[in-house]
């Protein structure tokens, strides 16, 4: 499976949780619409089949990036100081 980049990810988990307060505050046609594409957009980009597993690997996916990127900027500064 491709990773999905950090910040399109983020911006998708974004536009899920407004289409999903925006549905639950007032339920019309066009916040269903919108709360279905942003719900199939993300399980596509996580590769998972519903939106809690989309969550939740989006949630693990997330959690990756930040540690690789901590793990990366550690490395850099141990190599800083021994050079």
């Amino acid at each position: 499976m491709l990773l999905p980049a950090e910040k399109e990810l983020r911006a998708v988990l974004a536009r899920f949780a407004d289409a999903r307060f925006r549905h639950d505050l007032q339920p019309t046609g066009h916040s269903s619409r919108e709360l279905e594409d942003t719900s199939y957009t993300l399980c596509v980009m996580t590769g998972t089949q519903t939106v809690d597993e989309a969550l939740a690997a989006a949630d693990a996916l997330l959690e990756r990036m930040t540690a690789d990127r901590r793990a990366v900027t550690t490395t850099r500064a141990t190599q800083t100081l021994a050079a």
